[in-house]
């Protein structure tokens, strides 16, 4: 049995660094996303609008990192799946969105401990979310 080191805070929201810091995350992965031709089979699925894709993503992310459950108190479950289905996401798109989070955690500093647990979480949820190739 492998024992791991108990994280420095209780909560990913706490050591990211709470609203401030997600905050921080999400407006530079969407501008990453805005910019970089790397990503451009995932901006071509979120539409010529990103505010309200900011928006949602904060306040998820804020939740699902143990935060305030902003998303859950505005629209309800999130239902990632179900909400997600009316957009073409395959391999190409998941691998994208988490090159792109990556490299948006690692330029907004996220610690590289927390970083590459919410890597490990976020691979399993975006590929769950797939649901073109599956």
């Amino acid at each position: 049995m492998q024992i791991q080191e108990k994280p420095p805070f209780d909560t990913p929201f706490e050591w990211i660094g709470g609203q401030d810091r997600v905050q921080a995350l999400v407006e530079r992965f969407y501008d990453l996303m805005d910019l970089e031709p790397a990503y451009t089979a995932l901006r071509a699925v979120h539409g010529s609008e990103l505010t309200e894709a900011r928006q949602r993503l904060f306040w998820f992310l804020c939740g699902w990192l143990g935060g305030p459950q902003l998303y859950t108190e505005r629209l309800g479950h999130p239902m990632l799946r179900a909400r997600h289905l009316p957009f073409k996401i395959g391999i190409l798109e998941r691998d994208q969105w988490l090159a792109c989070m990556d490299q948006a955690m690692g330029e907004t500093g996220v610690d590289d401990a927390l970083r590459k647990r919410l890597q490990q979480s976020s691979f399993q949820t975006a590929d769950w979310m797939r649901n073109v190739g599956v």
